[in-house]
């Protein structure tokens, strides 16, 4: 079975943070972490090259196959911010509702510029999905 690239390391979140290029890509990121450090209690920690993850539960698939990952996290992506929602997003489609100019993928919220959403529904969609992880 092929491992896990992307693992939590021991890289410094800060340097990652600084030597984000685009200043406006970077600032929304600051500003993510800090929603996200605030709201699970966690301390930031890189997983991999390219993405702040707090926390970390267990998975194991029918399949047999297992591991750790981050309960959620954040990427400054080339086309926009990536905020990592386990859980999905049906589950929380209410929330979605309200939360503004956004795309998805299977549990990947992608925000273009951090002013096109809103970031008290962003804090209570982050909360939630950690809250249901985090008991797993």
């Amino acid at each position: 079975m092929a491992e896990l690239k992307t693992r939590k390391n021991d890289a410094d979140v800060e340097a990652f943070l600084d030597g984000i290029e685009h200043e406006k890509r970077r600032k929304d990121c600051r500003a993510v972490v800090e929603l996200m450090a605030d709201v699970t209690g966690e301390p930031p920690v890189m997983w991999g090259d390219s993405i702040i993850g707090f926390g970390s539960y267990h998975y194991r698939y029918p399949t047999g196959r297992e591991g750790d990952w981050m309960a959620t996290g954040v990427s400054p992506r080339k086309q926009s911010l990536t905020v990592y929602i386990q859980t999905g997003f049906q589950r929380h489609a209410e929330l979605m509702e309200k939360l503004g100019r956004f795309t998805t993928g299977k549990s990947c919220l992608y925000v273009k510029r951090l002013e096109d959403i809103d970031t008290d529904v962003l804090r209570d969609l982050i909360r939630d999905s950690y809250a249901l992880v985090s008991k797993g």
